[in-house]
């Protein structure tokens, strides 16, 4: 079974689902160009920020590998490529999770603390300046509420 839908079963977007799709694309590309940008500037791309900061948020700066992967919503190989990218930075460091043998635990280091300690600050600032003080309030909680929407797409 063919799953190309025939141009006549299309649900074409009508003008007001385009131009709402695009200005979300637009968004999206932008604020994300920007604070990538900013990153760039103190040496962290934006999956070191968020492995570093989801690291430092977890009982003894630890996660699987798995559950990394699953928040990122990245592969564990991709994941896997990127963690030793990190790892020969300082940044993480590997350790044998007994329950997976095919996969391990990521402990964020001492470095990779310090590291994100001192960008934190400038990355803050960054979200601020692209996204959070662009809004007001009413904007911030529609964002939020779009969000919950869209969150739990899969496939």
């Amino acid at each position: 079974m063919s799953t190309k839908s025939s141009p006549e079963n299309v649900r074409w977007l009508n003008p007001d689902e385009e131009r709402a799709w695009r200005a979300y694309r637009r968004m999206v590309v932008a604020v994300q160009a920007a604070t990538a940008r900013d990153l760039a500037v103190v040496g962290l791309s934006e999956p070191d920020y968020e492995v570093l900061s989801t690291l430092s948020e977890r009982p003894d700066h630890t996660s699987t590998l798995r559950e990394q992967a699953t928040k990122m919503r990245w592969s564990r190989s991709r994941l896997s490529r990127h963690a030793t990218r990190m790892e020969a930075r300082g940044l993480l460091r590997r350790a044998p999770d007994p329950a997976d043998g095919r996969g391990c635990f990521l402990v964020l280091t001492d470095h990779g603390l310090d590291t994100l300690e001192s960008v934190a600050p400038a990355h803050v600032a960054s979200v601020r300046r692209h996204f959070i003080d662009r809004l007001s309030p009413e904007d911030l909680r529609a964002v939020e509420r779009i969000t919950q929407k869209l969150e739990d797409i899969e496939g």
